[in-house]
């Protein structure tokens, strides 16, 4: 895909009678009102191509983002999507695909998807809550916080399925290595997974001790493969046009994960042999999505993703999403989100509602500095009513104000995914969120509308 062009599909069915239809076209509409988030998507599919106005046409910036918007909508797999968008006239007619035009293939879909920035759709979402203002809809009086966590899509770590997974990538590369240039190594994969399952069952720590100890020993002879390979790579010189593209590009993987295959037997080593308390941030959670967080919510479950931050106005809409690095304290988050939101709507909130996790006094006075009236936390925390609202009745209120924020997260998770983020790297999982709270956006929007 070299080339990207403004397309308008022959747009030749008839309406479907039924609600569903109707939010979807109040949605295109919303979407039409936007001021140039077709122009911000576009630019994102060309950036990087030499040429953007040679070659054959593809995918363009519109008809992108609305297939982000109907596959985060119905939660569909690029394959689904695919489906629907050829068997649906309705998402056809959403999606901008006239009768005659072909739609892409899942692989096409998923490839243009991904190269749109969580950035730019952060501004997508800004220039979606203007259309908002404008319409009446969301006033950015008042405002509401919490946290939650969307999880990466990775199986529950452990010491021996990391090494597992270790010596499965590994050899996966040296076979392909074995390809281009001569390499001898030993298959350990079947008795990596053998030990890995073993650990799994013992009963006894002293059980699991050897087992631990041979999994590590064919996981280093593994490494040891991979680097004599990469090395051997680095060399090829073979007659093949593109071999020496695919070597260099088999090299740089198997150096990546020889340095994750490293750190998981560092830390299985400290924590397994030597007994050592090994600090959340220097864990590795997964060898595939290496920029998981390990989020621990007081003294409850474990989560392994990524802690958002989202704000929520009196209309239900989500007016601000922020993926956190690591687990910070809710504390920490107050000041941030009143300055963002000031900047999305031109002004302070009049009021805002968080939860017990975010008071403290220095909260408390830093929003009132910034303009706030009314700084209500739904727990105390040694802070007086008369100190958070000009009154009881306005202490209930906002309290209460501030737990319908609750349901719009268990909505986010439910409809949109956000429970799970099955789109692999850091930017990809922040796109994927903020994809998520557009289609949400969007829906509520358009019902609001529709009333």
């Amino acid at each position: 895909m070299r080339r990207m062009i403004e397309q308008q599909g022959g747009l030749v069915f008839q309406p479907v009678a039924h609600e569903h239809a109707q939010e979807l076209a109040t949605m295109s509409d919303l979407l039409k009102e936007a001021d140039g988030v077709v122009g911000l998507v576009q630019a994102d599919l060309i950036r990087g191509v030499k040429n953007p106005g040679t070659g054959r046409s593809g995918m363009n910036g519109e008809f992108v983002l609305r297939v982000l918007v109907v596959k985060q909508l119905n939660g569909f797999s690029y394959a689904e999507l695919a489906f629907h968008l050829a068997d649906s006239s309705t998402y056809r007619t959403f999606c901008r695909v006239g009768f005659a035009d072909n739609v892409p293939s899942a692989k096409t879909l998923q490839r243009n998807c991904k190269k749109v920035r969580p950035e730019t759709l952060e501004e997508v979402n800004r220039r979606l809550l203007a259309v908002a203002q404008k319409r009446g809809i969301e006033r950015g009086a008042k405002m509401r916080g919490d946290c939650t966590v969307t999880e990466s899509n990775i199986h529950p770590p452990t010491d021996s399925s990391l090494l597992d997974d270790c010596v499965r990538v590994l050899t996966r590369g040296l076979r392909r290595a074995k390809g281009l240039v001569p390499v001898g190594f030993i298959d350990h994969t079947r008795r990596a997974r053998r030990r890995a399952i073993g650990i799994q069952y013992a009963a006894r720590k002293a059980r699991r001790r050897p087992l631990y100890q041979d999994l590590l020993k064919v996981t280093k002879k593994t490494v040891a493969h991979a680097e004599r390979a990469a090395r051997a790579l680095d060399r090829y010189d073979g007659d093949d046009p593109l071999g020496a593209g695919r070597a260099k590009s088999l090299a740089a993987e198997l150096r990546h994960y020889v340095g994750m295959a490293k750190r998981v037997i560092d830390q299985t080593r400290r924590r397994v042999l030597e007994g050592e308390s090994v600090p959340a941030a220097e864990k590795v959670v997964s060898i595939f999505e290496s920029h998981t967080d390990i989020i621990r919510k007081g003294n409850r479950e474990t989560h392994y993703g990524h802690k958002l931050y989202l704000s929520s106005g009196a209309s239900g809409l989500f007016t601000d999403c922020l993926v956190l690095d690591g687990n910070p304290g809710d504390v920490t988050l107050v000041t941030e989100a009143i300055d963002r939101h000031a900047e999305i709507f031109g002004r302070p909130p009049r009021q805002v509602a968080f939860d017990g996790g975010f008071a403290s006094k220095a909260n408390l006075q830093t929003a009132k500095e910034r303009g706030v009236t009314d700084v209500v936390f739904a727990k105390r925390c040694g802070l007086q009513v008369s100190e958070m609202a000009k009154s009881s009745w306005v202490y209930r209120r906002l309290r209460n104000f501030r737990a319908g924020i609750e349901g719009g997260i268990s909505f986010l998770k439910r409809a949109f995914g956000l429970g799970r983020c099955s789109w692999r790297s850091l930017a990809s999982f922040k796109s994927y969120v903020w994809s998520g709270v557009i289609a949400a956006n969007l829906l509520v929007m358009a019902r609001h509308v529709i009333e």
